[in-house]
């Protein structure tokens, strides 16, 4: 197949055209080793590079894609080039021109720069990023730039609408999905390709990920808009693990067969992602030879973004969730930590202490300070089904990552708890077992995002899902820090996020809870101020020099220092109590964290909340 240098989108209204294959795949097989930048080789060993580039072309390649993938500042600056973008994009254009000779078009290759992370808000830096790198690729004469192995829509959009302006030049448009029909955001397919057409992109497609038949599968069951190019770089099958080593599956006849199989979808331009070599390329150039492209026939299947999804699960019998009810009256949720040993018993007698007492809810931490204690899962499962008891699980960002993290909130879904608290987690070495590993797939804020996403009946992949959660997610504020505008601003990002509440460290003085009143008020979602009777001068000095998040003022102290014992403990009580006098006039939400488990002091607490609560609801009603 060659072609006679039209402009590359008018050469494919009537033309199918072959691609090339996997860069990082072929200079793997040449002794490139795993973990160094596949790009900066552009700079150092050119001739490397030109040799994949002409294997792909005298395999049948005509199309070749500079080995600019991840030419980014973002990627770039992990190996300490960041200066070197524009550099390093125009010789991959040079580098891939000598291979093309007169025949072939060379297109610019840009990848996602959240490159397969976890999905956070677009950064504006983004803009910089992709206008930097594409500014490089078009002054050094690209036919086209392709956009490839986007997981989520709306970056790829973002790409777009920068690089569109800038030049007239073909942009194909190609996106990653982990599951088949659906972007990781949550977009269906035919939802997607609509929104790429419109965006600008001349070519829309599907890349990486999935193989042949995957994704052959996509284009079945996706609506493409009329009159759009299509285009198809599937990889090599699925990797896994054959004799010891991790390889890709499908051979080069199978790809033969699947690139007749796309060419009756209205796939025009067709390619290989990760695992292919110059042997599928050559297979799939061959099983093209002479053929004209077919035109695309949609198939008869309903438009729209998601399917219906069911909303089960709704909080049992009307009852109001502690976001529902701090809006109107006071609310009062306390801490009781899971125990550290295989005994349940104590920690469910306590549980039912403190609902007596008048617990709205009992929060349960997730192995806080990195030390372990039973599953906060299997004992929030115990408390509602044993004794009816609302229970709120702290989620920790630290133990599970994202294949954990979302079939633990699957498991709650399940179990009909919906209350949770996300929070990152104290790092693993400062914990019980300082060999265990930290995980950190995510931050809390992204973690917030995806639980909310889940509400939509989405899976973290992007997958529908047929219901939708019903989670009431809280994120924990931190007050006792110098800079408060700077701890505001971050609280406001979890808030965007998606947060429904706020829970606070723990204060210890009048005046940090107006602080944090006047610092909140404007939020527009409920906070949970924290208080935690201390118990002794020891725990006292332990909690305002050792732990984090956590500043006692000078008169605790002092007060501490004073009494011992029992009396300690007694205190203790009293200045909570004076505490709750100030909180309850600022906040209708009180979260009283429970000392070393002792129940009692708790449920005392949360009694005096009531009684206050009355005192001050009665005196208004008179007046």
């Amino acid at each position: 197949m060659t072609t006679s240098k039209r402009n590359l989108r008018e050469y494919l209204q009537d033309h199918l055209l072959i691609g090339d294959g996997a860069m990082a795949t072929q200079l793997h097989r040449l002794g490139v080793p795993v973990g160094i930048s596949f790009e900066e080789l552009c700079l150092s060993n050119p001739k490397l590079v030109q040799e994949v580039h002409n294997s792909y072309y005298d395999a049948g390649a005509r199309l070749l894609e500079t080995n600019t993938y991840s030419a980014n500042r973002d990627s770039l600056s992990r190996y300490g080039m960041e200066h070197k973008v524009a550099r390093i994009n125009r010789l991959a254009v040079k580098i891939a021109r000598e291979s093309a000779k007169d025949d072939a078009y060379v297109a610019g290759s840009i990848g996602s720069i959240l490159a397969g992370r976890v999905r956070k808000k677009v950064l504006d830096e983004y803009r910089d990023q992709y206008e930097e790198q594409a500014i490089a690729l078009l002054h050094a004469g690209v036919d086209g730039i392709i956009l490839e192995t986007f997981l989520d829509l709306e970056e790829l959009l973002l790409a777009l609408e920068v690089i569109r302006p800038l030049t007239d030049a073909p942009l194909i448009a190609q996106l990653a999905t982990l599951e088949v029909g659906r972007t990781r955001d949550g977009y269906s397919l035919s939802d997607a390709f609509g929104q790429l057409k419109t965006a600008g992109a001349d070519i829309i497609g599907l890349n990486c990920r999935l193989g042949p038949a995957e994704i052959l599968r996509s284009f079945e069951n996706a609506l493409v808009p009329e009159g759009a190019l299509l285009s198809a770089f599937p990889n090599a099958g699925r990797l896994g693990l054959t004799d010891g080593e991790y390889a890709f599956k499908s051979t080069p006849d199978y790809f033969a067969l699947s690139a007749l199989r796309l060419r009756e979808q209205g796939i025009r331009l067709l390619g290989g992602c990760c695992g292919t070599t110059p042997a599928h390329v050559k297979a799939m150039a061959d099983a093209l030879e002479d053929l004209e492209p077919q035109a695309r026939i949609n198939p008869t299947i309903p438009s729209g973004d998601r399917p219906h999804i069911s909303v089960t699960n709704v909080r049992e019998q009307g009852k109001p969730s502690i976001v529902e009810r701090v809006k109107t009256e006071k609310t009062v949720i306390v801490e009781f930590d899971p125990p550290r040993d295989l005994d349940a018993d104590a920690f469910l007698d306590g549980c039912c202490e403190l609902h007596r007492a008048g617990a709205d809810a009992i929060t349960l931490a997730d192995n806080s300070l990195a030390t372990v204690r039973m599953s906060n899962m299997a004992l929030g499962a115990l408390m509602k089904s044993r004794h009816g008891i609302d229970p709120l699980l702290h989620i920790a960002c630290r133990d599970r990552n994202l294949i954990g993290q979302q079939s633990h909130l699957m498991g709650l879904h399940a179990l009909g708890i919906d209350q949770i608290l996300v929070i990152t987690g104290d790092p693993s070495r400062f914990g019980d077992l300082p060999g265990a590993t930290s995980v950190f797939d995510v931050t809390s804020f992204d973690l917030i995002r995806m639980v909310k996403q889940l509400n939509e009946g989405v899976s973290f992949a992007g997958r529908p899902l047929k219901q939708k959660a019903q989670f009431i997610v809280g994120a924990a504020f931190n007050p006792n820090v110098r800079q408060m505008a700077a701890a505001i601003a971050r609280l406001e990002k979890k808030v965007e996020a998606g947060a429904d509440y706020i829970m606070t460290q723990p204060v210890y003085d009048a005046e940090s809870i107006k602080l944090v009143y006047e610092a909140t008020k404007h939020i527009g979602i409920p906070v949970f101020i924290g208080i935690m009777p201390l118990t002794s001068s020891r725990n006292a000095e332990f909690l305002h020099n050792e732990v984090p998040g956590i500043k006692l003022s000078a008169e605790a102290l002092d007060r501490m220092k004073k009494v011992q014992g029992e009396a300690a403990r007694k205190e203790g009580i009293k200045m909570a109590k004076e505490l709750l006098d100030t909180a309850i006039q600022y906040f209708n939400g009180i979260y009283l964290i429970t000392p070393f488990n002792y129940s009692s002091m708790a449920a005392e607490l949360v009694q005096y909340v009531r009684q206050q609560s009355a005192l001050v609801k009665t005196a208004s009603s008179t007046h």
